[in-house]
Parts: C-alpha cells; structure tokens; sequence
C-alpha cells in the first residue's frame, strides 16, 4: 500500500511541473464582471455569498444555530466543572486584552466594510468571537456570564437570525434596495445589512459556545 501512495506522491509532482498554470480567459472575467454589476458590490465573493448562492447562505446560518443548539443540548445533563483553567500572570493578561480590542475593531471593519473588501459577515463573526474568548480566558466566568445575560445576548442572537432569514426570503423573491454607487460604502443593496446580521449572529453564538465549554469543560 505505501507503494501506492509513494508513485500516486510522484505522479503529482509530475503533474504540476508538466501542466501550465491555468489563465483566466475573457470568459472568466466578463463572468467577474457580471457579478459586480449584478450584486452592486466590489468584493465579488460577498456578491457570491449573499446573493448568487444566497440560498445555501441560509442554510449555512440554520445550521451554525442547530450546532450551538447541540452543544447546549449534549452538555446539559453535566454537572459544571469546578476549576476553570485561565491566564493570571499579568504579562498574558495584558497581551490577551491588547488582541481581543485588535480583533473587536478588526471585525467591526469587516462588517461594515466587507462588501468593498475582503472580509465579511462570517470573517467579522470570527474575529469578534475571537475578542470574546480573549476576554473569557483572562476575566471571571460568572462575570462573563453575568454580562451575556444582562445584554441579553441570546435574544440578540435569535433576533438576528430571524431577520437575516426574513431580509434573504424577501431578497430572493425579487426584492431589492438601491444598490449605490459601486465602492462606496452605502451600496450593494441589501448585502452590507446581511453581512452585519451573520457577524452578530456568529459572534454572539461564538460567546454562548464558550460559556459552555468554560462552564462544563473548564477550557476552550
């Protein structure tokens, strides 16, 4: 059997020094071209992502839900952890706060901001997540709880997705805002709105999903 992975190892490395390098023809670029036209935006992957394939958006949302709705469920029977592992030398706390305001900053601009450039909803979710589980590693649990419930971060959560699941409904039975002026930053239509409501909808599930596992697990 390594026999069989050593030449199919070697038949690759001749296809790539004998095969060219595909070049974008005239086809595939009118074809960029028509998706900038058509979504009003200059990031042509957000114009792919929010409305060419808006359908499997939706349900790429359903599910990041379903998954955090799992978590809850399998860790609901257990019994919390008793010792919680964080950073509490000053030095790492002070770095782990420095990243989390890096990556909070970093993920507002790719949400407002994601349809000029790359980035967008589900990278601005990350990196707010990110900010989060900086914040979760260096402060109290209780605290951090403490805050998602008085933010009332799982209504948000929730409110987010039904209007992200309303706004992409309507869009895709024809519905359509003014889509602007192409590069600015009120234009494409409907996509910036979408691409606010998946990062709060990532970011927000990202924090109930560390509560969690810092609840029943003690760590990430």
């Amino acid at each position: 059997m390594k026999w069989v992975y050593f030449l199919a190892g070697i038949a690759l490395f001749v296809k790539v020094l004998i095969m060219p390098n595909p070049i974008a023809e005239g086809d595939a670029i009118s074809i960029v071209e028509s998706i900038v036209d058509d979504s009003g935006v200059a990031n042509v992957v957000s114009g792919i992502i929010f409305r060419n394939r808006l359908y499997d958006t939706i349900f790429e949302v359903v599910v990041f839900t379903i998954a955090i709705l799992g978590v809850r469920f399998l860790l609901a029977n257990e019994q919390p952890t008793e010792q919680v592992y964080q950073f509490s030398d000053r030095p790492s706390r002070v770095l782990a706060r420095l990243g989390a305001t890096i990556s909070a900053l970093v993920s507002i601009e790719l949400a407002i901001r994601g349809h000029l450039s790359p980035g967008g909803g589900f990278a601005a979710g990350v990196a707010g997540g990110t900010a989060i589980g900086l914040i979760a590693i260096t402060s109290s649990s209780e605290q951090m709880e403490k805050i998602y419930k008085e933010w009332n971060a799982s209504t948000w959560e929730k409110i987010s997705v039904l209007i992200f699941i309303v706004l992409a409904a309507i869009t895709l039975m024809g519905g359509e805002l003014p889509q602007g002026e192409l590069g600015g930053l009120v234009s494409g239509g409907i996509i910036p709105i979408l691409n606010i409501l998946v990062a709060i909808k990532v970011a927000l599930g990202s924090w109930a999903v560390i509560l969690l596992f810092i609840r029943y697990r003690g760590l990430f």
